[in-house]
């Protein structure tokens, strides 16, 4: 089990900046807006009969101005390119080559993207019975791309934000889904907390408009198909909706934020993490009470933003446990912006501290009473992200004193 945590003579961490560009919006107005009036952005029809949350039309000239850079990224790299210079620009950091040349990053990704037409070319002709030996090897030495592989590279996306954006301190990229968010979000806060670091960048990237990627969960029979529906109605139809979307974060030490005189949405104090094996029913429920039992207690009107994909057995077995902790008022993710994988946990602390820094939860957007109201603003808000067939993390983002 591996956790980070505030503790007696640790520096205190803040979120100074935030950068948000998904299916509902861009920016911190336009998402908030979005959430405000419960509005849902999916495309029954482009993916059918999958059910996929599109990124909101933006502008990638605005943080990515030149169109070499541009055209070299596959598209989760342009969203997460264009997230994270949202979040420098958010923090009031963009351009400074002093703090840049020194910020740390930690991203989590999933890999490229496939070249459909070869795929579809090499299936074809398989399937008219042109399979002489060597035909796949041929096929594809003759049609990839080279470049293909290397844009394929999950830790390309921390290069391209680098190369973008004037970043010079270290890099790390975590893969592996969910999780890979959750290890982001805590390795960063570990590093400044310990004091390593003074600034870091956080954060991930996902295109969900991929049917490549629908193809490949869809051998787990884990999307949802047909209709939309909120993430806790979805028992009798199971699957989740792939969302695109970037969420990064900008995470600085109390004292480091203070010298340059920037002001905080909200102080990110524990972040834990595991990885239940889920060999019975309820392995993954108690694993998440006993990271909850890690995360520190302090008195004050809380909230828990939940990541459930909408995908079961886990999104039964998280109901579960937050039916334990019922006088939290809860909130999906996955309900209104699809699910982004490696993006959802950093997504989750992003709505938190802009919960905390605006001074209200978000309204439910829900009809199975799971998600009610809030009254009052809330001081400490609970991310939990629990993968649709492994790893759990959570994190607590409080209301700075």
């Amino acid at each position: 089990m591996t956790d980070t945590a505030s503790k007696p003579g640790q520096t205190e961490v803040w979120i100074t900046g935030i950068g948000l560009a998904t299916s509902l919006g861009e920016g911190l107005d336009a998402n908030w807006a979005a959430l405000q009036e419960k509005r849902i952005n999916v495309d029954e029809k482009g993916f059918a009969p999958y059910i996929v949350h599109p990124l909101t039309p933006v502008s990638f000239d605005s943080q990515i101005p030149k169109k070499g850079d541009q055209r070299q990224m596959e598209a989760w790299q342009r969203i997460g390119t264009y997230a994270a210079g949202l979040a420098l620009d958010s923090a009031g950091i963009k351009g400074n080559k002093d703090i840049l040349s020194k910020i740390d990053m930690v991203v989590a990704a999933g890999g490229g993207e496939r070249d459909l037409n070869v795929d579809t070319g090499v299936l074809t002709a398989e399937a008219k019975g042109a399979n002489a030996p060597g035909f796949l090897n041929e096929r594809l030495m003759s049609d990839l791309r080279p470049t293909l592989f290397l844009a394929q590279l999950s830790n390309l996306l921390a290069g391209n934000i680098a190369i973008v954006h004037g970043l010079g301190g270290t890099s790390r990229t975590f893969m592996g889904e969910e999780v890979a968010g959750a290890d982001a979000a805590r390795i960063a806060l570990a590093r400044i907390a310990s004091g390593e670091s003074d600034i870091a960048l956080v954060g991930g990237s996902h295109n969900g408009e991929r049917k490549d990627l629908l193809v490949l969960y869809e051998f787990g029979d884990f999307n949802l198909k047909d209709k939309f529906a909120p993430v806790w109605a979805r028992k009798d139809h199971a699957g989740f909706a792939l969302g695109s979307a970037g969420a990064f974060l900008v995470l600085e030490s109390k004292a480091h934020a203070q010298a340059r005189g920037a002001k905080p949405f909200a102080r990110l104090s524990s972040v834990v993490a595991d990885l239940a094996r889920r060999k019975q029913p309820g392995d993954m429920a108690a694993t998440l009470e006993q990271l909850w039992a890690k995360l520190p207690k302090r008195e004050g009107k809380g909230a828990i933003i939940s990541g459930a994909t909408g995908a079961e057995p886990a999104t039964s077995e998280e109901r579960g446990f937050l039916k334990g902790h019922a006088d939290f008022p809860v909130r999906s993710t996955g309900t209104m912006f699809g699910h982004t994988m490696e993006t959802q946990f950093p997504l989750g602390i992003a709505l938190a501290a802009l919960s905390i820094s605006r001074g209200a939860l978000f309204p439910p957007n829900d009809s199975t009473g799971t998600e009610i109201e809030m009254q009052g603003a809330p001081t400490q808000i609970v991310v939990v992200g629990a993968g649709h067939w492994r790893g759990e993390g959570m994190a607590l983002v409080e209301a700075v004193s």
